[in-house]
């Protein structure tokens, strides 16, 4: 069975350092990875990546992790993604990574993604150029989330994993006001997902949303942000290689 560690929306600050170290330090007993689904800061400071890096550094399981769109704010992606590299993350934008857990591989495919709705009310491609850049731009995130998980398919993964911090699906934004719906998710995704092909589609970014979702396709959808899970981590279990079970927030997928 391959163990799955995921949470996102963590939000951390100066303030925060050392809170969620204790939980990962039980990773190696209770996970193959962990999965980072965005919002890692609260205002995408070099400064806050660098508490996140703290946390994450040298837990002795593989770390994947998108940005989110708080990862964004400072306007210095690049350099939070450098900052969480540093400490050893994969950290993924329209990529994939293939991680090992036991004698079985895991492959990760990554975006941030974006906003846009889903299907009977999106945005679409029309009128001011700045409308068809929002959706133009979700678009091309889910291209390329796509993209990475047709190369997985080319890679000889036990399991593959599409990681977002935007949602795929409208399931698990359940207890959302519906009004801010096109902001906290895309059905691109989901078709990119569908298409692409994965067992398990992991997200943050809907606070008050549901854990359980899924696409149409039939892929289940995770919402792990934090406020939903209400822990440090869930593990979700997969079929294949991998190691035993532990203790609470474990769950079949």
């Amino acid at each position: 069975m391959i163990r799955v560690a995921a949470v996102g929306d963590i939000h951390m600050g100066p303030e925060s350092q050392g809170t969620l170290r204790p939980s990962f330090e039980t990773l190696p007993d209770r996970a193959d990875v962990l999965l980072l689904a965005g919002d890692l800061t609260r205002h995408g400071t070099p400064e806050e990546a660098a508490v996140v890096a703290r946390e994450i550094k040298d837990l002795g399981v593989p770390v994947v992790a998108v940005l989110g769109n708080h990862d964004h704010h400072d306007e210095r992606p690049e350099e939070v993604t450098a900052i969480l590299r540093e400490a050893g993350a994969h950290v993924l934008e329209g990529e994939a990574v293939v991680v090992p857990a036991g004698e079985a591989r895991i492959g990760v495919a990554g975006t941030k993604g974006f906003g846009g709705g889903f299907v009977g009310r999106c945005a679409g491609e029309f009128g001011e150029p700045i409308m068809k850049e929002f959706v133009r731009y979700s678009r091309r995130c889910a291209d390329g989330l796509h993209t990475a998980l047709k190369e997985l398919a080319e890679a000889d993964c036990d399991a593959r994993i599409a990681l977002t911090h935007f949602s795929p699906v409208a399931d698990t934004l359940a207890g959302e006001p519906p009004e801010i719906h096109p902001f906290l998710g895309s059905y691109l995704l989901a078709e990119a997902i569908d298409t692409g092909g994965a067992d398990l589609a992991v997200h943050g970014h809907a606070h008050a949303g549901t854990e359980h979702g899924m696409t149409s396709g039939g892929v289940r959808v995770r919402n792990v942000a934090q406020p939903v899970i209400g822990q440090a981590f869930h593990v979700y279990h997969l079929p294949g290689g991998g190691g035993g079970g532990g203790g609470g927030g474990e769950r079949s997928a």
